[in-house]
């Protein structure tokens, strides 16, 4: 049977160059995310004494972008699976650039913060926006490597913003005005690029327009393709999202996204501040910043070559009892050898960002095409509420209790995303979109299907 039975066209054919640069042009959104993540916590150097912050005003500031992610991500999931991919793969980048620019010309903390806020929005409208657009084109073989690489460019995106930040330092007391406009650069270049992009087959035929998912179909895949073998079973959105083994799906993921992120956010809005407080960096905040962003993304090459070996459950479970031992140590020892200190943020670097984009592969896999943005968007932005209240009293926590306590809160914070993963996790590899139809049993805990 075609469909949700069996193997279509699309994961029996090879993999081509039009999958790999629809995988580049994807990735434009998390390498802005984590661009933009990481851009403000080395303009605040410069920031912070020149719009005159407090400690509210700088947690804010830091963390609007986060709360803008949440409703990016809310709304933009479900209007995207309205709407359509390629509609809303275009128009969040055009706003989303000339943001960037507006938050050069800021006079005061609020101008600045609703700015971010802003930015945030059209941030959060990419991540479910290119990853269904990608998951829904590329063999199941193949999709948690393609589909990873648009988060482990976060980690790019993070990586070239130090560089950048540091770059960009030597400007003077305004540096931080270039550095809030730099990720204009990429939004244009990603915004350029997308243009020629096709629209998803599979949300086409979802949507009665037949005839347009066959030219696509077959200027892509060739003649023999039948299009017919994308079709899935028609499940009204609130019963894809609502039903027993939707909300255990939901919770499982929005788990392990909350426990990736706060950690990972904390470190890239505050690392300079952090890494100071460790001993480390002091005479200057900018090159161990530098090393642990490229970590980020050298953990990235390990994970993406596992993902698709060993299973998404087993990456996840072993990374994060890495990060639970590392974020327990330096707790335990906030005045060890900061040599020592470092190697252990090298270590959670590594092992953060050889799993964190397992985050973007597997609502995609999880979930129907009719709902697919919208369960993204939704994981996206739940994983967002607890990153932006952290991020929110990560500098008050950080001035009251130390550096100690927000090291065991960070290792709680991933002790609980261990839990969750084992307690609720389902192993989605080599799975055909769309597998279990509505209303199907769950598989064993962490079982194929």
């Amino acid at each position: 049977m075609a469909g949700h039975d069996a193997q279509s066209f699309i994961d029996r054919a090879p993999l081509t160059r039009f999958h790999l640069k629809l995988t580049l042009f994807s990735a434009g959104g998390p390498l802005l995310d984590g661009y933009a993540v990481t851009i403000i916590g080395l303009a605040l150097l410069t920031l912070a004494p020149a719009l005159h912050l407090d400690t509210t005003q700088t947690g804010l500031t830091a963390a609007a972008a986060l709360a803008g992610i949440l409703i990016g991500g809310l709304v933009f999931g479900r209007l995207t699976d309205r709407i359509g991919r390629k509609v809303m793969y275009i128009a969040n980048l055009v706003a989303l650039s000339a943001v960037s620019i507006l938050c050069a010309f800021v006079v005061d903390a609020w101008q600045l913060i609703v700015l971010r806020f802003v930015l945030g929005i059209m941030i959060g409208a990419d991540y479910p926006i290119a990853s269904s657009l990608l998951a829904e084109f590329v063999p199941s073989r193949h999709r948690g490597r393609l589909l990873g690489a648009l988060f482990a460019a976060f980690g790019v995106g993070a990586a070239l913003a130090a560089g950048a930040g540091w770059a960009l330092s030597a400007l003077g007391p305004d540096a931080w005005r270039w550095m809030l406009a730099s990720p204009a650069v990429i939004g244009v270049v990603t915004l350029v690029l997308r243009l020629n992009a096709p629209e998803s087959p599979r949300w086409l035929l979802n949507h009665g327009r037949r005839d347009e998912a066959e030219r696509v179909v077959r200027k892509i895949w060739g003649p023999d393709a039948q299009v017919d073998e994308l079709r899935e079973p028609e499940t009204a959105p609130a019963t894809a999202l609502l039903n027993r083994r939707s909300v255990r799906r939901m919770a499982f993921v929005s788990a392990f996204f909350i426990a990736h992120v706060v950690p990972l956010f904390a470190v890239y809005s505050f690392g300079p501040t952090l890494l100071h407080r460790l001993g480390i960096g002091t005479d200057s905040p900018y090159l161990p910043e530098v090393i642990i962003a490229l970590l980020f993304v050298v953990g990235s090459v390990p994970g993406l070559w596992l993902v698709d070996r060993i299973g998404r459950i087993p990456l996840l479970v072993g990374t994060f009892a890495i990060m639970v031992v590392v974020f327990a140590f330096i707790a335990l020892a906030p005045t060890a050898p900061p040599g020592l200190l470092f190697a252990a943020l090298a270590l959670f670097a590594i092992a953060s960002g050889a799993s964190n984009f397992i985050e973007i592969i597997v609502p995609n896999e999880l979930f129907p095409t009719s709902v697919r943005a919208t369960a993204t968007g939704i994981v996206v932005a739940v994983s967002r509420v607890g990153a932006a209240i952290s991020t929110f009293l990560l500098p008050t926590v950080l001035a009251g209790l130390g550096t100690s306590a927000v090291m065991w809160f960070l290792a709680a914070v991933n002790a609980a995303g261990l839990l969750g993963t084992v307690v609720l996790g389902e192993e989605t590899m080599g799975r055909p979109l769309s597998a279990l139809p509505a209303g199907a049993r769950l598989p064993e805990r962490g079982g194929r299907v």
